[in-house]
């Protein structure tokens, strides 16, 4: 085990946890700050009546809200060609379930959106004992309109635009790397074919009847909504990750 410094006294931790303390609030007022600059980004106006299908049949977008006035959405990895969802895009899951009764009381509507067909999703959200909305964008362009989704061919001329910018991403480098290709067959697919979706997050508000697209994150951009990790992070050994180790919650 790699040698870690032990204090002396109760006092010397006192002393190093206030200097650690001061460095904590400087994150926290940044943080504040950077809420409000996600706040503040101009609304992009969306006229495209996008189609998915949900448990109970075809809805439109505005369907999505649930009468609510915000929509938080989860980009979850699960390809129409997937025999399971992503392990890491499951971990966030876990983590939101509980939140999405305090969300909905703050007007805010949560749910997750994947390509795969209707049946696989709530079939996999059985499994994993989830409650909360999953459509499939399968048969429209919500995903890769949110630039979550990409096609072979686009993939093929390193024109996979991600993350805000064009290629040179862990899913775009050939040969593909073995925690893709291990990601890859969790999913029951092969390496090419799982990186043709990607993970994030989007926010949508609606104003008298309109619908507008406030923000997205995608890659790291993600981790702050990712409870594991905030929790970890405060662990002894921190993150601790020497390669990938994420399981879906009944396979530990």
């Amino acid at each position: 085990m790699t040698h870690h410094p032990v204090a002396a006294t109760r006092e010397e931790w006192i002393a190093a946890r206030k200097a650690l303390l001061t460095a904590e609030k400087d994150h926290t007022q940044l943080g504040d700050r950077l809420a409000r600059m996600r706040q503040d980004l101009p609304w992009v106006r969306i006229d495209r009546d996008y189609r998915f299908q949900s448990a109970n049949g075809p809805v439109g977008f505005s369907d999505l809200f649930e009468g609510r006035s915000q929509l938080l959405v989860q980009h979850f990895m699960f390809g129409p060609d997937f025999s399971a969802g992503c392990p890491s895009c499951s971990s966030i899951a876990d983590g939101v379930e509980g939140s999405v009764v305090h969300l909905n009381a703050h007007d805010v509507t949560f749910a997750a959106v994947s390509r795969a067909p209707i049946e696989t999703l709530l079939g996999y959200r059985d499994r994993m004992g989830w409650s909360f909305p999953w459509y499939s964008s399968g048969d429209d362009t919500f995903n890769f309109d949110f630039n979550v989704s990409f096609t072979e061919e686009e993939q093929r001329h390193g024109q996979v635009d991600y993350n805000y910018r064009l290629g040179g991403h862990a899913m775009d480098l050939r040969p593909i790397p073995g925690p893709v290709e291990q990601a890859a067959a969790d999913c029951g697919t092969d390496g090419l074919t799982f990186g043709r979706d990607r993970p994030g997050i989007s926010a949508f508000i609606r104003r008298d009847g309109v619908i507008y697209h406030t923000y997205s994150a995608y890659s790291r951009g993600v981790d702050g909504v990712w409870g594991v990790y905030a929790w970890l992070d405060r662990a002894p050994l921190g993150r601790n990750e020497t390669g990938p180790w994420m399981r879906r919650n009944d396979e530990y």
